[in-house]
């Protein structure tokens, strides 16, 4: 017992900043005796969070109002457990992907639903100011999310927007501005003169290989010889392009004729960052209303790559009558800019400049010089002129040039958006009332593209290319909702039916030999060759129910219901019902913890339920569809373009959750431990068919697999100091996920795809590749385990060492699961201190467990790179017999072995990242309320600012599987700025 009591004591006392134990009773620490009933944010409505069941993380403004960030999905990393985030491009107003509690698809959608303000939203989340949201709720189980049934399976994000407040009317307006910056430093490579001997070093290891007898001499003479002229095409040194390189060294009396020998600085540069808030907002007794304007702009670190946008934005809510509550929201929004590529699905092409400045030789300059005096050349108007690259290596993009493409052509984008809300509330009696909310949304997307006539894909003829789109949903939605109270026994029943209507229209049009400069027209092109435009049709109609009853918020009992019917397949299997059931008990109501100060909040609770998948990528599942636009001239054409299963119908998402929420002396330490279980059935999967079937792609997607997520999360926070003038709070979220297919049918055994082979016992991010062993200390050949199909052979290439069989050709290596890309433990941690005047908060976040297949890496590792840059890692490559090193020897002879994809470019995953931070001070009101101000507040704040990981360049985030792609890294942000409150 004395024990007991010192432990509690000594915790009160930490917590409570030294003070003693009776501070826990101060004005500061308690709200009085009046209880405020905390609400949340739930499916159709609200409810007190004490009597929740559900998993649901609520995220309110103050926690990302001082952030530079242009797309709230931004805000979503870090803020809950069991939540994770591939991070966004460095495109300005990019939107990460997320995955709550795992892989909740393989071949369809495993993103979540977003709904605002109470219906769907699939429109970009770049059209939603982030200033104007009042908070956003993470559903993670079923109890949460069922009554969203069919659109449920990978959790939903609840965001609602701000509203007015009854009293006196507010004026507020904000700005900041700020630099854009690369976060994720560059892969670190050879120099030029580093560049030279290590090619001519591949060129003579590989002579020796390729003609048996030949002598060290000889190969030594083949390798100088033909460096320059057979290989890299360019000596950018002053001396005979036969005395460059002599017996493997650079000669010492090599000058450089010219230096601009840099691709990536005329590309990346310092971005800026600049936005502008007003905001209006008031109300009476009876009507509230919330306005306000935006406009964001900003450039990337990349050239012609930027985000502008304009945002207006009206609310009004009125209690008409005390039985009749009315309300509307409709928001408006501008945005263009230059689009960067896409790196990840133009990972090796020609127009991607991130691959280009990173696998360009350190010995080519991006401009032209005299061939005489090397000068820098320029043409008659004073331009520089840039190098045509036909004096470049077969890895050095010949005949292309990056810089250049880049300047010359575009690529904009233009939406515009109207976003509304409406909804009237009648209050039939105490008890019952009747809602109905409507909302329609409308994006319209111009994308314009021109490609140059100069160099590149559309010289010499120039090319130019418009798309347009315009997506448009309306939802509709009629709610009954019940409240009854009998002594301590509360009722809550919702009815609800919900129709859901999205339209898509889509025109495209491609043209080639531009007739004057200057002009992206189409009209100013002569030849047609796309012309093209579809629409489609989506609809959905629901009827939902939901019971909830607690006894004295203390025993808690949910069930919930939904019947959904979706026009993605056929009638037969149409419909479907996604349901949840839900219990809790809150032990702090109990009469034996009521008067506990050590224990505020105790609460067990859990949940299983059904949910489903619809997210298909097309909106004709069940039908047989062809191609048209397959002519032959005048005569027209169509081509059988998808086999369809009549009988296929949605993934569905059986989930369990148990949690435990608890806070301590009055909520000071408060957090939550779950744990939680998805198991996904009728998996969709291309089904493989044989090739004389004719069915295109060779298979015909079905129903046929099963998986499932599991695993725990835990979430803390504290304030660890508070009194009058000082707060330092900590928080910290940390999850673990285990993902495994447990069933697959109609044939299938295993499907690879790229990097990974999905079979039963192994999850989807599991890795399938060749077997690396390392390197002989012989002879510096790459060695990989041996297939079995060839151990017993007596072939040269395969040989046995320290006892273990390996081959030195990778078409016979040996393919095996060599780990995944799921980590062992992520989540974010973060801190915040409050003294006086002054506010700083900083969030990381961090990942442990797990590998990435480093690819970009790869790409710098070749053993004979006939003008791609190299890692300064290759310098540890074989070069003597008994050397013990995991760099093969450079040979022109054997690089194809020792490049292939294998385990060897497999890296720990591990990262911490430097999310955000902000520093702000606030004046105090006495002293600016002679300005007429109600408050003043300054403010810096960083995104991306810092991250460690197991390699430099490395960027284990971008990718839920695990690979890595030559995109556009995530962009630093530093801002300054205030806000002015009237």
């Amino acid at each position: 017992m004395k024990l007991r009591l010192s432990l509690i004591t000594t915790a009160v006392l930490f917590f409570a900043g030294g003070q003693a134990v009776e501070a826990q009773r101060s004005k500061k620490d308690t709200i009085g005796e009046q209880k405020i009933d905390e609400v949340v944010i739930v499916a159709y409505g609200s409810q007190k969070k004490e009597t929740l069941v559900g998993s649901n993380t609520e995220v309110k403004a103050k926690q990302f109002a001082d952030r530079p960030i242009s797309n709230i999905a931004q805000a979503i990393d870090g803020a809950s457990a069991g939540v994770k985030v591939s991070t966004s491009t460095g495109q300005p107003g990019a939107s990460p992907s997320i995955q709550i509690r795992g892989i909740g698809s393989y071949g369809i959608s495993t993103a979540p639903l977003y709904v605002v303000d109470g219906v769907i939203f699939t429109g970009a989340l770049s059209a939603l100011n982030p200033n104007d949201i009042a908070s956003f709720n993470i559903l993670k189980d079923a109890a949460s999310t069922s009554l969203y049934g069919s659109a449920a399976a990978n959790g939903v994000v609840l965001i609602t927007t701000k509203t007015g407040k009854k009293g006196a009317d507010a004026l507020s307006f904000s700005m900041s501005t700020g630099y854009v910056g690369r976060a994720i430093p560059e892969y670190s490579r050879v120099n030029a003169a580093q560049y030279y001997p290590l090619i001519w070093e591949a060129m003579r290891n590989g002579r020796l290989t390729a003609v048996p007898g030949s002598t060290i001499t000889d190969a030594n003479n083949y390798a100088t010889a033909n460096l320059i002229s057979g290989v890299l095409k360019t000596n950018i040194f002053n001396v005979a392009d036969n005395q460059l390189v002599i017996n493997g060294i650079l000669n010492p009396n090599a000058q450089l004729r010219y230096t601009d020998l840099d691709w990536q600085g005329p590309l990346f540069n310092t971005g800026f960052r600049q936005n502008y808030e007003l905001n209006y907002s008031g109300g009476t007794n009876k009507t509230t209303y919330f306005s306000s304007v935006s406009y964001t702009n900003e450039t990337g670190y990349l050239i012609k790559s930027d985000f502008e946008r304009f945002t207006a934005r009206l609310k009004v809510d009125s209690q008409v009558k005390n039985w009749l509550k009315v309300g509307t929201s409709i928001s408006a929004v501008s945005s263009n800019g230059n689009n960067s590529v896409d790196g990840a699905d133009n990972n090796s092409a020609y127009i991607n400049p991130y691959a280009w400045t990173r696998t360009m030789g350190p010995i080519y300059s991006p401009y032209a010089h005299d061939p005489t005096t090397f000068a820098t050349m320029y043409d008659a108007f004073g331009n520089i002129v840039y190098d045509a690259g036909n004096a470049r290596g077969a890895d050095a993009a010949a005949g292309r040039n990056i810089i250049q493409e880049t300047l010359l052509n575009k690529d904009i984008s233009k939406n515009y958006y109207i976003i509304s809300r409406a909804y009237a509330e009648i209050k039939v009696d105490p008890y019952l009332t009747l809602s109905t909310n409507v909302g329609y949304d409308i994006r319209n997307n111009r994308r314009s593209r021109y490609i140059n006539k100069v160099i590149g894909d559309a010289a010499p003829g120039g090319a130019a290319e418009k798309t347009t789109y315009t997506e448009q949903t309306i939802t509709w939605n009629q709610l009954l909702n019940y409240k009854r109270k009998f002594g301590s026994h509360n009722f809550e029943f919702l009815l609800g039916h919900e129709n859901y209507k999205y339209i898509y229209e889509y025109m495209y049009g491609y043209k080639q030999g531009q007739t004057v400069d200057n002009n992206d027209e189409l009209i100013n092109f002569v030849t047609p060759t796309s012309l093209t435009s579809q629409t489609d049709n989506y609809r959905k109609e629901s009827v939902f129910s939901r019971l909830n009853y607690d006894y004295d918020s203390k025993y808690l009992l949910s069930g919930s219901i939904r019947w959904d019917a979706s026009s993605r397949f056929s009638k037969d299997v149409r419909w479907n019902s996604f349901w949840s059931v839900g219990a809790g008990w809150r032990i702090k109501g109990e009469d034996f913890l009521k008067e506990s100060n050590l224990i505020s909040d105790l609460k067990l609770r859990g949940s299983y339920g059904e949910v489903g998948n619809d997210g298909t990528n097309s909106y004709y599942m069940y039908k047989n569809t062809f191609s048209l636009g397959y002519n032959n001239a005048n005569e027209p054409g169509i081509l059988f373009g998808f086999l369809a299963d009549p009988t296929i119908t949605w993934e569905t998402n059986k989930q369990s959750d148990v949690g435990l929420d608890f806070g301590f002396f009055n909520n000071r330490i408060n957090g939550s431990v779950e744990y939680y279980n998805r198991t996904t059935s009728d998996l969709i999967f291309p089904v493989p068919t044989p090739v004389s079937s004719g069915v295109p792609n060779n298979n015909i997607s079905r129903n046929v697999g099963t998986m499932y997520n599991r695993g725990f999360e835990i979430t803390i926070g504290g304030d660890v100091i508070k009194n009058e003038n000082f707060t330092w709070s900590l928080n910290a979220n940390a999850s673990t996920l285990k993902n495994q297919i447990t069933g697959l049918s109609n044939g299938i055994t295993e499907i690879i795809n790229g990097t990974k082979k999905i079979s039963v016992g192994h999850s989807v991010y599991d890795y399938w590749l060749r077997q690396w062993y390392g390197v002989d200390p012989a002879d510096g050949s790459p060695l990989f385990l041996v297939a079995d199909a060839f151990a017993n052979t007596t072939a040269t290439d395969i040989r046995t060492v320290n006892g273990t069989k390996v081959t030195t050709n990778f078409n016979k290596a040996k393919y095996d699961y060599s780990g995944t890309a799921i980590p062992d433990l992520f989540g974010s941690f973060g801190t915040s201190f409050t003294y006086k005047n002054w506010s700083v908060s900083a969030m990381f976040t961090y990942q442990l467990g797990g590998k990435t297949y480093d690819s970009n890496y790869a790409s710098l590792m070749s053993s004979y790179s006939q003008g791609g840059a190299l890692s300064t890692d290759i310098l540890n490559r074989w070069t003597t017999p008994g050397q013990i090193t995991d760099t093969p020897a450079l040979n022109s002879s054997t690089y194809t072995s020792s490049n292939a994809a294998s385990s060897r470019w497999l890296v720990k995953s591990d990262f911490i990242t430097f999310r955000q931070a902000n520093l702000t001070y606030s004046f105090n009101p006495e002293m600016i309320s002679r300005f007429g101000l109600s408050g003043l507040k300054l403010m810096v704040s960083g995104e991306n600012l810092w991250s460690k990981t197991a390699r430099k360049g490395l960027e284990p985030s971008q990718a839920f599987n695990g690979t890595t792609t030559n995109r556009y890294s995530p962009a630093r942000i530093v801002t300054i700025g205030f806000n002015l409150s009237f």
